[in-house]
């Protein structure tokens, strides 16, 4: 049986949310009808809305469900954009779906620069500030690859002063960490379900009253105006059923089999990735010189572990980490592999990984000899 070691890109699907979804999918039913099966609808919409507001310490009202961290990071830059703003300040290590759609925007895009480990340069991000151009910065509270969490409460101590509107992408955090939206202090927080064990396609933007959302899919008034298009019911209602699975914090234990895995890896000559930074407790990313990305999914899969590389894939090509590129470390971008585990994951996981890919690596070793 294979052992699923991919939860940053997609969680195994929670058996509460298939429960939820399939009821939801079995009744039918369009929330915008007046009809019984229509009100019923809606009062799920409703409901789930709810859930999913009290993951993240938001305000029911403040939820506007998408198809996922996508669309919501679409939503929010467009918007800001919409409002007025004239700068976007991109954190150097965000996700693809940030970027593109920053430079995309036709405003002007600054690449905020990250440390060594990862983490955000504050003092860059104080000083570009300080010229009181309108602008938002974007940066993911916990970067999808190597599992590094941003200050995020010393970043808001910044652009709150400065009127500077802030999105945070926290598609990795959700269900993983504890959110307080509520005294965050960001201005648009982004969410995906499947990444919390819900169903892929569903997802949401939490906007705080200080902004207005302007919708980029026009249509019909759904989700208040903001965002045109019949409701996607099962995966609405299957995202809250995994928001009122998770229990934030419950993966910290993980931390310690990441880091007995690690030292296996480390004893080998890998490097960790964003290691002396706080991280997510279940994500572990590292470089092997000399043992190719592609090479690790790949010996990893044949054992029977599902990994990723930790870099974009286009057409079966691994490509070189941007992420290690941000960090300073371009000449490990090609040998890079992401672990991550998720709700259902064992210490026995970890080891098996761990005892797999040393076993892996001591064949390319003596191949290379």
């Amino acid at each position: 049986m294979s052992v699923y070691l991919d939860y940053n890109a997609s969680s195994k699907v929670r058996p509460q949310a298939i429960e939820a979804a399939l009821k939801a999918l079995k009744m039918g039913g369009n929330a915008s009808s007046i009809h019984g099966p229509g009100r019923a609808a809606r009062a799920m919409i409703e409901d789930a809305r709810g859930a999913v507001a009290d993951l993240v310490g938001a305000i029911p009202g403040q939820v506007t469900f998408t198809s996922g961290g996508t669309e919501a990071n679409n939503l929010a830059i467009m918007s800001a954009k919409a409002s007025g703003i004239e700068r976007l300040i991109v954190l150097s290590t965000e996700h693809e779906s940030i970027i593109a759609t920053a430079q995309a925007s036709g405003l002007q895009v600054l690449s905020w620069p990250v440390d060594g480990l990862g983490l955000a340069d504050l003092d860059w991000l104080q000083a570009i500030l300080a010229d009181g151009t309108p602008s938002m910065a974007c940066l993911a509270m916990a970067n999808s690859e190597t599992g590094v969490i941003q200050p995020i409460g010393a970043v808001t101590a910044l652009t709150g002063p400065a009127g500077a509107w802030l999105h945070v992408d926290a598609v990795q955090t959700v269900g993983k960490l504890a959110i307080d939206f509520q005294s965050m202090g960001a201005d648009t927080l982004a969410l995906s379900g499947h990444k919390v064990g819900g169903p892929q396609g569903s997802g949401a933007l939490v906007a705080s009253g200080r902004i207005n959302l302007v919708r980029i899919q026009h249509g019909g008034g759904h989700e208040r105006g903001r965002r045109a298009g019949t409701e996607n019911l099962s995966g609405i209602v299957g995202f809250a059923a995994a928001a009122r699975a998770s229990q934030p914090n419950v993966l910290a234990h993980q931390a310690l089999w990441r880091d007995a895995a690690a030292e296996r890896l480390k004893a080998a000559g890998a490097v960790v990735m964003g290691e002396g930074a706080p991280r997510l407790p279940q994500t572990l990313f590292i470089a092997m010189p000399g043992f190719g990305s592609e090479l690790q999914v790949m010996s990893l899969d044949l054992a029977g572990y599902a990994v990723s590389a930790g870099a974009a894939c286009s057409a079966g090509k691994v490509t070189g980490s941007a992420v290690i590129k941000a960090m300073g470390r371009e000449d490990l971008a090609n040998f890079t592999l992401r672990i991550s585990g998720g709700w259902d994951t064992t210490e026995a996981d970890w080891q098996g990984f761990a005892e797999v890919w040393v076993q892996a690596y001591a064949r390319v070793a003596r191949r290379v000899a």
